[in-house]
């Protein structure tokens, strides 16, 4: 669970932790490029503040996109390397909230809550519970259909 933490805090450490060095270096250098790329530093800080109208304009949605894959990818791949996952379709509650974050992201721009428009960094946020949940609905479906 350690290193699921770890590549929770940074997409890659969980990769060095488990011993898997290139992979985990190649997932650090893509996660600073497409972090440099989006400007999501100021996007996180800007929607920390308040200022999502900001944070939206700062936000460069075409290298954005590729955060949610990576992200969860990693902390999949250092989940699975350090022992977890061994049951069937394991992946999908990664992978689902990979889609539902990326879907989030796609509608932060105009999406509101309550009249709330919460912007690229909480409507993502918020949409990884869903994700979660989904991905285990489709992995108990799968498991009962498959018999295992």
């Amino acid at each position: 669970m350690e290193k699921l933490f770890w590549s929770i805090a940074l997409p890659g450490f969980g990769q060095l932790l488990n011993g898997k060095y290139i992979k985990g270096i190649v997932l650090i250098a893509l996660e600073c490029l497409v972090n440099i790329q989006a400007n999501f530093n100021e996007t996180i800080l800007y929607s920390f503040y308040g200022d999502i109208q900001t944070a939206i304009a700062q936000t460069d949605y075409g290298w954005l996109m590729f955060y949610p894959c990576l992200y969860f990818f990693a902390m999949w791949d250092a989940y699975k390397d350090a022992g977890g996952g061994k049951s069937r379709f394991a992946f999908l509650p990664f992978v689902f909230s990979a889609y539902f974050v990326t879907v989030g992201l796609i509608f932060s721009k105009t999406f509101t809550l309550f009249g709330v428009l919460l912007g690229p960094v909480w409507l993502p946020m918020l949409s990884v519970m869903p994700g979660v949940l989904v991905g285990f609905t489709i992995k108990k479906i799968m498991l009962n259909v498959s018999g295992k």
